[in-house]
């Protein structure tokens, strides 16, 4: 990749211009989760949660692929496409759930549990989710574990927060790996109660990876796509929102006039906004438009183990589908 000056990047106000010049010329699709900053946003050809943006992943015939998001979500576009190039714009962002799930690690720990069936939340590494027989969003992880076999063990990770969600929703008895992802952890029931108490009439509306503590609170638990149509379609007008704080974008274009209070933590922190995904910026796009690089690669070995799962969420999905 060549050595990028300060002078190669365009002014601030040209960017926007030019990076949609690039994606024509390279004939790029530009993938973007709903945590990415806004003008990120405004940009993509595709926006949504990790469903949502692996569905669009699997149903792509652009020849390049740009993912504004973290290197799971990446690694998933490539697992789909192997033959597409793939590109991320910074290939530091990460996720900490994903860094708390190693691959040796979880293999072990598979191994304690013969005859379980293993269900992975796709905030996990390719290695992972080849090491796994499903993979799981938030969306859809209720169903999933509802449409497993009666009678067998479950393997649920690497989020223990949704895991324990999903067991309460499904009466599943699910094994949980210990992770939690930064910022949802981060939010504190203590002040989440005394913002409600404030705004009597706000609904709390929380992404599953939230605490028990705090979503035994919530008016309203789902994923971030759920969350976004919850804002959009209740007669409430005051909002309390427990997710990453990129998704608050959307929710004022959706619903113009709502008044949206972010979930607090302890100390009032900024613990809304995931570090991972803000690593990306419109500079970094444009680098890696005009470069292709830096690109997702992985062993063969490993993207068909994680093609498996994958796949087999699609179909678990769709005999959903199918049986409403």
């Amino acid at each position: 990749m060549p050595v990028s000056q300060p002078g190669d990047i365009p002014s601030p106000y040209r960017l926007p211009d030019e990076i949609r010049r690039l994606k024509r010329e390279r004939g790029a699709v530009l993938l973007a989760h709903y945590y990415q900053d806004s003008e990120i946003q405004e940009l993509a050809d595709e926006l949504g949660d990790s469903l949502q943006l692996s569905q669009a992943a699997a149903r792509t015939e652009a020849p390049v692929i740009v993912f504004a998001g973290v290197h799971f979500m990446a690694e998933v576009a490539k697992i789909l496409n192997p033959d597409r190039l793939v590109v991320l714009p910074d290939l530091e962002a990460g996720c900490s759930l994903a860094d708390s799930c190693p691959a040796d690690a979880f293999r072990a720990w598979r191994a304690r549990y013969p005859g379980h069936v293993a269900v992975s939340y796709i905030n996990c590494s390719a290695e992972v989710k080849a090491l796994s027989d499903v993979v799981c969003t938030s969306s859809n992880a209720e169903t999933i574990v509802q449409n497993l076999p009666p009678g067998r063990g479950i393997l649920f990770g690497p989020d223990r927060h949704l895991g324990a969600w999903v067991a309460r929703r499904t009466g599943r008895d699910l094994v949980l790996w210990d992770g939690a992802c930064v910022v949802h952890e981060q939010f504190s029931e203590r002040e989440v109660v005394k913002l409600k108490v404030r705004h009597p009439e706000a609904e709390l509306v929380a992404h599953p990876e939230c605490g028990a503590g705090l979503l035994a609170h919530a008016d309203f638990v789902g994923s971030t796509t759920a969350l976004l149509r919850r804002v959009q379609e209740s007669p409430a007008r005051t909002f309390i929102v427990a997710t990453e704080e990129g998704i608050l974008h959307q929710m004022r274009k959706a619903a113009p006039g709502k008044t949206l209070l972010a979930a607090p933590g302890s100390e009032g922190c900024a613990c809304n906004v995931c570090p991972h995904m803000k690593r990306n910026t419109l500079e970094k796009l444009y680098l890696c438009l005009r470069d292709l690089s830096p690109r997702i690669e992985l062993p063969e070995p490993v993207r068909l183990g994680a093609h498996a799962a994958l796949e087999r969420m699609f179909e678990l999905g769709r005999a959903q589908v199918h049986a409403a």
